[in-house]
């Protein structure tokens, strides 16, 4: 062998094929693959629903990402507190996610005001006006309330079984003794999650103002129930 072509190995060794370096980071990349996603919302040139449509693709990738990748991370975190790699790598996703959750959250902000400009106007329940919520009375009783089925948990009862990827309102009760227990109502997931604020004298063919189904729940059930309040959302993953 010639010194040419010793001097030319030592010098440029063939790399070790465990060199983690040599490598993507399988979850790195399926959330770089996520902010794709993003910029098609972000994509003024795309219409606007279809913009919303990408935002509700990136949100339900992200729930099956935590549900599955992170999942399987942290499992083995907990069978080897030691495990370093896997901890930097649980560090790096958070930082991917929260960035690319800060502009998700800031796309919708300009679509939702897109939307708004173009007749789709979404509006806070504490917006509508006494006849609109009267109307949305209506629809609780005869729609909303006879599939509302809360579920008490209390020392003497076990904490109920929350559904994956369900929306739940944790209501604080108070009984005729004014004993105070804690209870989940599950958001009815048969229901639309948008509601069309319609009022008879709505012209026809005019886009009626939609609320989400958790307020109407929230600030209309009071007044059929014991609820001394309801407390905080609470998104179950």
């Amino acid at each position: 062998m010639s010194s040419q072509v010793v001097r030319s190995q030592i010098l440029d060794p063939s790399p070790l094929l465990n060199d983690p370096s040599l490598y993507l980071d399988r979850e790195l990349s399926l959330l770089a693959f996520q902010k794709r996603v993003l910029e098609e919302a972000q994509d003024s040139e795309n219409p606007l629903l279809e913009r919303v449509k990408f935002l509700s693709i990136l949100f339900s990738n992200l729930d099956e990402f935590f549900m599955v990748r992170v999942a399987v991370l942290k499992q083995k975190v907990a069978s080897n507190a030691k495990d370093g790699p896997v901890n930097e790598q649980l560090v790096r996703i958070r930082a991917e996610v929260k960035q690319l959750m800060a502009e998700a959250y800031e796309t919708w902000r300009e679509v939702e005001f897109a939307l708004a400009q173009a007749g789709v106007e979404l509006r806070d329940y504490s917006d509508l006006t006494n006849r609109e919520r009267g109307v949305m009375e209506a629809y609780f009783r005869q729609v909303v309330y006879p599939v509302l089925t809360p579920l008490a948990f209390d020392p003497g009862r076990p904490f109920p079984l929350i559904s994956n990827l369900s929306l739940n309102l944790a209501v604080a009760v108070r009984d005729a003794k004014g004993v105070e227990r804690f209870a989940r109502v599950k958001v009815p997931d048969t229901l639309p999650q948008l509601v069309p604020v319609s009022l008879p004298e709505q012209p026809a063919g005019s886009r009626p103002v939609l609320i989400w189904l958790e307020q109407l729940i929230t600030e209309t059930c009071r007044p059929y129930s014991r609820a001394s309040k309801l407390s905080k959302l609470i998104h179950s993953e």
